[in-house]
């Protein structure tokens, strides 16, 4: 029964990247219609702003987990954290960073 669940998911995960990319498609398509610029000077400012913050943020993370890591299982006898929850961790930690920069610089006034 195992062997049916990968096939699944992976069939399911291209469907959802399939529907994601044509709604994104979709919505530009809509703001060139509308007339509405895509990309103005301060949306451009805002997302560059965020890209700079959310690097720092990742890393400063992936130092501190490479040093948690280390001293964790050298100093502290942790047991050692695999590398597919390091990878999640960090685009997890990547992703929320940028959102959430991205969100604040847009309520901020003037940058």
């Amino acid at each position: 029964m195992t062997d049916f669940a990968w096939p699944i998911i992976l069939i399911v995960n291209a469907v959802l990247v399939l529907l994601v990319g044509v709604f994104v498609i979709w919505k530009i398509q809509r703001e060139k219609k509308s007339g509405f610029p895509i990309n103005d000077e301060r949306t451009l400012k805002i997302s560059g702003r965020a890209a700079i913050g959310t690097y720092y943020i990742n890393i400063a993370f992936m130092i501190s987990l490479a040093l948690f890591i280390i001293f964790g299982t050298e100093f502290l006898e942790l047991p050692e954290l695999e590398a597919g929850w390091a990878i999640i961790a960090i685009m997890l930690v990547s992703g929320l960073s940028y959102g959430l920069l991205s969100w604040y610089y847009s309520r901020k006034g003037d940058l």
